[in-house]
């Protein structure tokens, strides 16, 4: 079964709210054309540019999605954002645990599952990230580790949760390297039968995504992989030409 593939960018720390309206002309400019049934469009942007990325998200069907959440709904959280500011500002997506969350922030395997708990019981869609560092591969654990962030994860959903993964080799980030097309199916595979085995048929229709330098010139090699269903782009994202090359060719498989 082949899913509808899911082409996320991840803006981090960068941009600034009045490069948005351009961002997206740029963009619409770049996908004009495609077919929009054959490719899902993401970009998880920083919360003060969230309501002038969602305005013109619009022009290229695009989810607007906020980078990071807080699992509590309200409260003495300075700095933090709550699931209830989202949805009141139309945003139902959302990134939890990503590596450099988990590296510079401190998230943990339990804070990942309390998030991804929170948004679920909200009707927030998570893309909740996993993977292992660049020692935990050459020491073998890339299963062990996988399996345990996994398993949090596993543990706060249910069969019928709709939510995404998105597989992060950490040493793939931001360096340039990429897993090969075989080393992304080979966890792709893991994860996606970590999850049968807990929730059968869910892991028929889960999205998982491959982020770690993605970018046009090797999208179409990660997507004709059987369990790889999109990217997550981190800089790649930021040029709206390149970021739409990527969503062309992705719409091509």
């Amino acid at each position: 079964m082949k899913r509808k593939p899911l082409i996320a960018g991840n803006w981090k720390m960068n941009l600034l709210n009045s490069k948005v309206p351009a961002y997206f002309t740029a963009l619409e400019e770049a996908t004009r054309g495609i077919d929009r049934q054959k490719v899902d469009v993401l970009l998880a942007v920083p919360a003060p540019f969230l309501t002038t990325a969602r305005e013109h998200a619009q022009r290229v069907q695009a989810i607007i999605a906020t980078q990071t959440i807080h699992d509590k709904a309200d409260g003495a959280f300075t700095g933090e954002i709550s699931i209830p500011m989202l949805q009141d500002i139309g945003i139902r997506w959302t990134l939890i645990g990503h590596s450099e969350r988990r590296q510079f922030y401190n998230e943990s395997d339990s804070s990942v599952a309390a998030k991804t708990k929170s948004s679920l019981a909200f009707d927030i869609h998570p893309i909740v990230c996993v993977g292992e560092t660049r020692g935990e591969r050459e020491a073998g654990k890339m299963e062990e580790v996988l399996r345990r962030q996994m398993d949090a994860i596993l543990d706060v959903v249910e069969g019928n949760s709709e939510f995404t993964i998105a597989y992060e080799p950490v040493w793939a980030i931001g360096t340039g390297l990429v897993a090969s097309d075989a080393q992304a199916q080979e966890a792709h595979a893991f994860i996606r039968g970590v999850v049968r085995q807990k929730f059968g048929s869910l892991a028929d229709r889960l999205r998982i995504l491959y982020g770690g330098s993605v970018k046009s010139s090797n999208i179409q090699g990660l997507l004709a992989q059987a369990d790889v269903d999109g990217a997550l782009i981190g800089g790649a994202s930021l040029d709206p030409a390149e970021f739409g090359k990527t969503v062309s060719l992705a719409s091509s498989i």
